[in-house]
């Protein structure tokens, strides 16, 4: 089997993608992080290479996500690039004509308008924790709710509770105060997810042309709930793509598709990196007043990567290394 690998690194989870020449996902791997990107990368590498048939070539490889940068030295990317563009190219291609793309993450949210298949605006949230999968996963764990009922609990509620959304403090507080006070639990879920709606809304979307076709993408669209809020408030169907999950690192292998398809050779260094010893560390330049901190990526023991200097005096020094070799 022949095709492209796409590689996401985010805060909360490593996901991997696997699509063949035609651009359809074979084999996805979603897994958690947990604060260790190099280690869940290289699991996730390994368990992709078990899962492809014998023999399978990677023709080319994408990196996205906010742990991009390492994922592509790791692996040996063929393009690195930001989420917004990994996401807009997916849901684009996935849901042909889509115009609002609504990303609800572990750690962030982040909204992007597409006209005509191209990135016309975007809006990230990176401050507020309202609304985000953590902060799903800490209610559901203090409701003692599995995660994957929370959404399936919240639909059956009669009369949604009005909570505080703005902030994640005053959600978690306003939500103990409403079951205090003697509501339902579905009722309260159901409240929660239209409270987390009016934030992004408020938020990340405000301002924002949400017209169109919509797209609800991200870890947090498998809330069922979420789902509901969002088509009550836009007042409009919202669509959940397949593989919304690892949306990111699906479009990081369309582009790294497109890319290699210019005729140019994959630098993908092969699942065997997996086995490879990574480690990364820092030091302060003290040759400038900008006292730069920069990052350095050794494998076995060899510096193959650095950056973070402004002036590039340590990663231009690599980039040469990397010619001349």
């Amino acid at each position: 089997m022949i095709g492209f690998l796409g590689i996401d690194v985010g805060s909360v989870s490593t996901n991997l993608v696997f699509i063949n020449e035609d651009g359809k996902v074979r084999e996805s791997i979603y897994l958690r992080t947990n604060g260790r990107p190099i280690a869940a990368l290289q699991k996730s590498l390994q368990e992709m290479s078990d899962l492809l048939p014998p023999k399978t070539v990677v023709r080319g490889v994408g990196a996205t996500g906010s742990g991009r940068h390492l994922a592509g030295i790791i692996a040996g990317a063929d393009v690195v690039k930001n989420e917004i563009t990994s996401h807009a190219v997916a849901a684009s291609r996935l849901v042909p004509g889509v115009n609002t793309v609504l990303e609800i993450g572990g750690q962030d949210s982040k909204i992007i308008i597409v006209r005509d298949g191209i990135v016309a605006d975007f809006a990230m949230n990176t401050v507020c924790a309202a609304g985000t999968g953590s902060f799903l996963d800490q209610q559901a764990a203090r409701l003692n709710i599995p995660i994957e009922k929370f959404g399936e609990l919240s639909l059956k509620s009669s009369s949604p509770v009005r909570i505080a959304g703005r902030c994640a403090v005053f959600a978690e507080s306003d939500m103990i105060h409403k079951q205090q006070m003697g509501y339902d639990l579905p009722d309260i879920l159901s409240g929660l997810c239209e409270a987390l709606v009016r934030n992004y809304l408020n938020n990340v979307g405000k301002g924002k042309d949400i017209s169109g076709t919509v797209v609800f993408q991200g870890g947090v669209a498998a809330n069922r709930g979420m789902k509901v809020a969002f088509e009550r408030a836009l007042n409009t169907e919202v669509i959940i793509p397949p593989h919304f999950g690892v949306m990111g690192a699906v479009g990081a292998s369309m582009l790294a598709k497109d890319h290699v398809a210019r005729g140019v050779p994959t630098r993908f260094k092969g699942f065997g990196a997996a086995e490879s010893d990574f480690r990364a560390g820092s030091f302060e330049c003290d040759g400038c007043p900008n006292m730069c901190e920069v990052v350095e990526i050794r494998q076995d023991g060899s510096v193959i990567a650095r950056w973070g200097d402004r002036c590039g005096k340590w990663s231009t020094r690599m980039d040469r290394r990397k010619i001349s070799s």
